[in-house]
């Protein structure tokens, strides 16, 4: 059985090398907000449009690196990651929409003449409240999904269609103004977080560090479950599922576990997302947002951990590019990619160049 791209590199290449690699990277992106605080006619400042935009493809990466650990270790594939990440972008905005209110309900509410919050808005005035949630709503929805999915033994494309109807089922929910979470507008004009000016310099370069350490622990957890006996069968599970039952394991533990976990760190990409953009709302749900992770990883190489964060790094940097320079054929472009990938790269860019390097 091939061990994961990240282990075998550190292997030829050595611990020593590999720590100081990413330790240099680490470094670089802690550099970008410092960056930002210098003077604006300083020719190295970075502004606050690239922070947030640098902020943005590193939440992407985060979900990009969730879902590599159900499809490129666990063989699933999901079509549903973009709900989870929403999720904890919602739980978040509850939060910032009690703090901008203060004692009053949230300006939609008003709006729509609610006279009292919701039984599930209580308690969102308090920040660790609001983590709970961030780490509750989509850890025990994919708990609850997943438990039911597996049980009943569903994978392959019937698992890939089950999640994207999950995740549009949520977008069309969110949409209805009467659940209570602002419709098709969402969340948006948050003024502060913890009680700083969320447009504050200090307080995006906080968001910013925040982002860059969660990138950093998810990769870590990620890579020691690699190199762990459950990343072993996990591995297994995805090539050869009857197999590793004849030989006495239960997959569904393990797949329950990788795939709850993986909506965790999803929801928690998310959470950092809505205060550094400043809006959260039902198109996140898209299930093309989730289409596009998912050639996010297959692009970089799934099953590698590191090649999902280069292409969501590319795909997005791309986007940002396509967008405002040929806006109406950036979907050509995100459809052609999908179909060189598929063709040309099966394995992703790290795995053809670990393909080149054996041969």
């Amino acid at each position: 059985m091939n061990q994961p791209l990240t282990v075998s590199a550190a292997q030829k290449a050595g611990p020593k090398l590999t720590a100081s690699v990413s330790a240099a990277l680490f470094v670089a992106l802690l550099l970008m907000p410092l960056l930002h605080l210098l003077p604006e006619d300083s020719a190295l400042h970075l502004s606050a449009y690239s922070l947030t935009l640098g902020g943005k493809i590193l939440c992407y990466a985060i979900v990009a690196l969730a879902l590599d650990l159900v499809w490129g270790y666990a063989g699933l594939l999901s079509l549903g990651h973009g709900l989870f990440f929403a999720l904890g972008g919602y739980a978040m905005g509850m939060y910032l929409m009690r703090e901008a209110s203060g004692d009053s309900l949230p300006a939609f509410m008003t709006f729509l003449s609610w006279s009292e919050l919701p039984w599930y808005w209580y308690g969102t005035q308090h920040f660790l409240w609001a983590l709970c949630l961030v780490v509750l709503a989509p850890g025990l929805l994919a708990l609850a999904f997943g438990f039911f999915a597996f049980r009943s033994r569903i994978k392959g494309v019937y698992f890939s269609i089950m999640t994207q109807a999950l995740t549009f089922a949520g977008m069309l929910l969110f949409f209805r103004n009467e659940t209570g979470f602002g419709g098709n507008n969402g969340f948006t004009n948050f003024r502060s977080i913890l009680g700083f000016p969320i447009t504050a310099p200090g307080t995006r370069v906080a968001l910013f560090i925040a982002i860059v350490v969660l990138l950093a622990a998810s990769l870590a957890l990620g890579w020691a479950l690699a190199r762990s006996k459950f990343g072993r069968v996990l591995t297994a599970l995805r090539d050869a599922e009857n197999r590793l039952m004849f030989c006495g394991y239960d997959p569904r533990g393990y797949k329950l576990f990788v795939w709850t976990l993986s909506a965790v760190i999803c929801g928690l990409a998310g959470a950092l997302f809505v205060p550094l953009v400043g809006i959260i709302n039902p198109s996140e749900m898209s299930p093309t947002n989730s289409i596009e992770a998912a050639v996010w990883v297959a692009l970089g190489g799934r099953g590698t951990l590191l090649g999902p964060l280069l292409g969501a790094g590319v795909v997005n940097a791309a986007k940002s590019w396509f967008t405002v320079a040929f806006p109406e054929y950036w979907l050509f472009f995100l459809g052609a990619l999908f179909i060189v990938v598929t063709l040309y790269l099966p394995r992703g860019i790290l795995g053809a160049i670990k393909r080149e390097k054996a041969e």
